[in-house]
């Protein structure tokens, strides 16, 4: 009896996976990152990043359905475009995902700081992090994908009580700014934040090599992401003043992320603390996402057999090199997320 990729709950779990490798690290920097050009004109950008991202994850669905069985981006860049192809994709998406895995941990870490100061250190959060988690990316996808959707749960039910309690202290007239020119500082962060081209080729082997449903996963997975910023994004705009103290320039030259500027501006406390949960299930579920392309993408470029001895190099070339970062400079978060872009 074999598994039918057609069913649409695992459709809507491919859809999530990708939704959660994309919600994440992205989304806590974009109002950040945009709140110098406005509301509407991040509509726009958010808008023009989602179709391009959405059609070149299907581009890459095509290669990877071509290919079918366990190639990632090296074999498929060195089969389509020859030795150059294999050399940049090697570069580029090294690159990429060390950026991103830097981001999440000093992320995570600081977030671990902040919500047990006595516990964790500048240096030992991040370490903890990675140590509690490693574990999950270790376990491979099947048993990810059953724990991402508790993740995922989590996120969603801290982002619909995060709107609903902060929609009463929206002020209109802070949504009315625009500065179109401006705007475009956001876009290195924008396509962070839409990007899961990683995890395409485990999709597309997710699916048992199918077209239709994961076409239809993309295509949801990276839709979803979009209405969840624009609303988002209302939020912080709404209540975070763009400029002065306490605003989100200030976030923006300490490199914080988009929920910190709201604890002193709120007497309600409960807000600040659920944008944290928020935070932490964003940047868990863009952590296992990545963390999972990242070990496909070594597996296949180094030719790494997956056998538990395989997954548990893989693994430490997966956290070791982010951890040293994160443990150095604890404040990488914005700087990381900007070079990924």
């Amino acid at each position: 009896m074999h598994h039918n990729p057609d069913k649409p709950e695992k459709i809507l779990k491919g859809a999530l996976l990708i939704a959660g490798t994309c919600i994440g690290g992205g989304m806590l920097a974009l109002p950040i990152e945009m709140s110098l050009g406005g509301f509407i004109p991040s509509i726009f950008i958010y808008l023009l990043t989602w179709a391009l991202m959405a059609s070149t994850g299907l581009m890459f669905l095509e290669i990877a359905l071509w290919f079918k069985g366990d190639v990632n981006i090296v074999t498929m860049a060195e089969k389509t475009i020859g030795p150059i192809g294999k050399i940049s994709a090697w570069v580029l998406y090294l690159f990429l995902f060390y950026m991103l895995m830097i981001a999440y941990v000093s992320g995570c870490g600081s977030l671990l700081r902040e919500a047990f100061p006595e516990t964790f250190s500048e240096k030992f959060a991040p370490f903890a992090f990675v140590a509690f988690f490693g574990p999950f990316v270790f376990a491979g996808a099947r048993l990810l994908s059953r724990f991402n959707v508790f993740m995922m749960i989590g996120l969603f039910i801290s982002y619909f009580l995060f709107v609903w309690m902060g929609a009463a202290h929206v002020n209109v007239d802070l949504l009315k700014r625009a500065d179109w020119p401006l705007s475009l500082i956001g876009l290195p962060v924008a396509f962070t934040a839409f990007a899961y081209q990683g995890i395409v080729p485990t999709i597309a082997s997710y699916f048992k090599y199918q077209p239709r449903p994961a076409r239809i996963a993309i295509l949801i997975g990276s839709a979803l992401p979009f209405f969840a910023y624009v609303i988002w994004q209302a939020l912080i705009m709404g209540i975070v003043p763009p400029f002065g103290s306490g605003s989100l320039h200030e976030a923006m030259l300490k490199g914080q992320n988009a929920v910190y500027p709201l604890r002193n501006l709120l007497q309600d406390n409960r807000i600040y603390f659920i944008g944290q949960f928020f935070s932490f299930f964003a940047l868990v579920t863009s952590f296992f996402g990545v963390a999972l392309g990242l070990q496909d993408f070594l597996a296949d470029g180094l030719k790494v057999k997956k056998t538990a001895k395989g997954r548990f190099l893989l693994c430490l070339l997966i956290f070791i090199p982010p951890l040293l970062v994160a443990m150095y400079d604890p404040n990488m978060f914005l700087k990381a997320l900007n070079m990924a872009g």
